[in-house]
């Protein structure tokens, strides 16, 4: 155990004791919500990033350790294991390394070697490995002939049979083909050779043929040096056969690294183990490791992929909320007609229409007319068009309709990504059971303005769509990273336990999806929570599940003052006897005019030595000064509000050197897409970010940022705009 501690202190560049410490934690069933907000004084402060990081990492290795054990059984079992072979195992970092030692004792299906060990032919293959006897291989494989020796019964068997000197020969040499391929000594040379020297070789399958891998129809780049999202580009390309894809290696330095390890000088054995040792390399070595080279680099692509997803969704559901609003959501179509729904500051449906101003109807007076008889009636103050199909022909009727409004309406883009799959879901016919399908998608595109972590949390992470190639990638390890990520988002947060859906609770710390519902029925059954204590009255919320959810469930018309903030209720007695201390009580949290006062007050408070006197630690002591002096403010207060728009611009209408405001929609390795309000979002690769070298776009922007761009190039043909923001 101390020594996965130590690796992972290594890799991490944290304390061991910090990985002691928070591995104990996780081991008690503690959450990293929980852990990363209050048990700070245990952990040494570790970001809640950091810790999801050491929890992989913890599982990894574990499986690592007990992978070698059932190795060295297995091996121990068959009468084999050495010393050397126990050290072997030992030393190995990785998976793929223990099964390179494990494969030569693996139960082996039938194989060219196995057939011609049955046949006794093993003993033939040392004489030609151990390269000492002098009399002719010939003379010695007669011995070995075994047709004239069996009965006509086992004659009919062709595995039992060596009908020559020939056939004796080349049983052997298949028998040393076999034993050099299991080598796990060759293997790791061969693997450490290739990710050093190799490269990998694109060939178009139909050069004639237009596709969006053109750039990979003759390319060739090393391993070493490929960055993930070619790799997975290069990965779908060969999946929809585009592309022929092979790892080009130095064969000869591979081959004579072997042959020096094997061959013994000159003598009638030279030339037969130079073939075997090549017939080796190509019919047994080569094809599996490619594979595990080509797995291996996917694997890696994929896990930064996933990182890359995983931000961007973080950055997605933490969006600002417009709060006080009623919303217009506008979900838009050809054929089918935009689907319109409008819902209040509370997220209550008000209305539901279909209008038809995109073709082929192109109905725009009556679709006007409907619009601005529901902007007057419902008095809506904001329009959230979706951003799939025919949505800027939507945004141009939007612009030009709100002219005519009595009221100031502005509109703005919103993701629509998964508001299909939402809209079918289970879920959705339980909220909207006498809402038809189409017009949920437009109830979750305006939710998504109002709060866009509450209505996001309803649908499959990888839905979200703010990522690359999220449906290339190991699906089960997306979906364990974007758990992650919503489980954080909404622990940072907090949720109002007397509001929140059933889908938004079970992310809480602590809390599953039964222990949802039923807080869900309680509510509805006893009426709104008054405090936390009442929690555990909900069945299946034992005290386990009470102490990991609490601090992150506000309520905020409650007895209990600190319930609207995340103070944890373990800290109430010093929390309180902090305010005390500064001349306050905790009703004074719901006093604004106090509240400005008791900010002041706090700001001036002693960490080291008032911690000491609360008994209580000095990082707990900060996060409560900091929820005191905030109480029921939303972290998401702090993020880029969404854009305003009340007219729209066509990429006809843009010029080299204009400057625009733009959000970032998507963070990619190579740049970002920025929505500037035109048909298609332009793109800011990583080149054009700053004026320093930054090695990832996600060091300068995150979704949902406002960014100053400069049109740099705008290819009408192609509909694409690159864009730069070094201003």
């Amino acid at each position: 155990m101390n020594k996965i501690n130590s690796i992972i202190a290594q890799e991490l560049q944290i304390k061991e004791i910090q990985v002691e410490k928070t591995v104990n934690l996780i081991d008690e069933g503690n959450t990293i919500p929980f852990i990363a907000r209050y048990r700070k004084e245990v952990t040494g402060g570790l970001s809640d990033e950091i810790l999801r990081e050491l929890g992989e990492r913890l599982s990894y290795l574990r499986n690592l350790e007990k992978r070698k054990e059932e190795v060295l059984k297995s091996i121990d079992e068959q009468g084999k294991l050495t010393a050397e072979i126990s050290q072997a195992v030992a030393t190995s970092k990785t998976l793929a390394e223990v099964e390179d030692i494990y494969r030569p004792y693996k139960q082996k299906k039938k194989t060219r070697s196995t057939v011609a060990k049955a046949k006794g032919l093993e003993p033939l293959a040392n004489i030609i490995l151990e390269q000492k006897e002098k009399t002719p291989i010939e003379e010695i494989a007669k011995q070995f002939v075994n047709i004239d020796k069996l009965n006509e019964e086992d004659k009919k068997n062709k595995d039992k049979v060596v009908k020559n000197v020939e056939d004796a020969i080349q049983g052997a040499l298949d028998i040393i083909a076999e034993n050099i391929s299991d080598n796990s000594k060759y293997r790791k040379d061969i693997k450490r050779i290739c990710y050093r020297e190799a490269m990998i070789d694109t060939k178009a399958s139909n050069v004639e043929e237009k596709s969006n891998y053109e750039m990979y129809y003759d390319k060739q780049e090393p391993i070493k040096y490929i960055p993930s999202h070619r790799i997975l580009a290069i990965n779908r390309g060969e999946k929809e056969e585009f592309l022929k894809v092979k790892i080009q290696k130095p064969e000869d330095k591979i081959l004579t690294n072997i042959e020096k390890d094997i061959i013994k000088g000159e003598n009638q054995f030279t030339h037969m183990l130079k073939d075997t040792i090549l017939d080796s390399f190509k019919r047994l070595i080569e094809p599996s490791i490619d594979r595990e080279i080509r797995s291996d680099l996917t694997e890696k692509g994929e896990d930064k992929a996933i990182k890359v997803f995983g931000k961007n969704a973080k950055q997605l559901l933490l969006g600002a909320p417009i709060k006080g609003k009623t919303v217009m959501g506008f979900d838009p179509a050809y054929r089918t007609g935009c689907k319109i729904a409008v819902i209040d500051e509370t997220g209550k449906v008000l209305d539901y229409t279909t209008i038809y101003p995109t073709e082929p109807q192109n109905d725009v007076e009556n679709a006007k007319k409907e619009l601005l008889k529901l902007i007057e009636k419902d008095k809506i103050d904001m329009i959230a068009i979706g951003n799939g199909t025919a949505s800027r022909e939507s945004e141009m009727f939007v612009a030009e309709m709100i002219k005519e409004a009595k009221r100031e309406v502005h509109y703005v883009i919103v993701s629509e990504a998964g508001a299909s799959v939402y809209s079918a879901s289970k879920l959705a016919t339980e909220e909207y059971p006498d809402i038809n399908v189409s017009i949920r998608g437009a109830i979750s595109i305006a939710r998504r303005l109002q709060d866009p972590l509450a209505e996001l949390v309803k649908i499959d992470p990888k839905a979200i769509g703010v990522g690359q190639y999220q449906h290339d990638v190991n699906q089960k390890k997306l979906a364990e990273s974007l758990t992650g990520v919503v489980e954080d988002s909404v622990n940072k947060v907090g949720v109002d336990v007397n509001t929140a859906t059933p889908s938004l609770l079970s992310y809480v710390s602590g809390i599953n999806k039964s222990i949802a519902k039923n807080i869900v029925k309680y509510r509805d059954e006893n009426g709104k929570l008054k405090n936390r204590k009442q929690l555990l009255k909900v069945p299946k919320l034992g005290k386990v599940a009470f102490e990991q959810c609490a601090g992150f469930l506000r309520i905020l018309d409650g007895d209990n003052p600190l319930e609207i903030t995340a103070v944890h209720p373990e800290s109430y007695e010093q929390t309180e006897k902090l305010l005390e201390k500064i001349g306050f009580d905790k009703k004074d949290l719901k006093d604004k005019e106090k509240l400005q006062k008791l900010q002041e007050k706090l700001q001036k408070v002693d960490i080291k030595n008032t911690a000491k006197e609360l008994e209580i630690g000095e990082m707990t002591l900060s996060d409560i000064i900091e929820e005191l002096s905030k109480p029921g403010r939303d972290p998401r207060e702090d993020m880029p509000k969404p854009i305003l728009r009340s007219d729209v611009l066509k990429l006809e209408d843009l010029t080299e050197g204009m400057i625009l405001t733009g959000t970032v929609r998507n963070v990619i390795d190579f740049g970002a897409f920025v929505d500037i309000g035109v048909k298609h979002d332009g793109l800011v690769h990583i080149s054009e970010m700053s004026n320093k070298f930054i090695k990832n776009p996600s060091e300068v922007v995150s979704v949902g940022d406002i960014v100053k761009v400069k049109v740099i190039n705008i290819d009408l043909e192609r509909q694409k705009v690159a864009l730069s923001m070094k201003i």
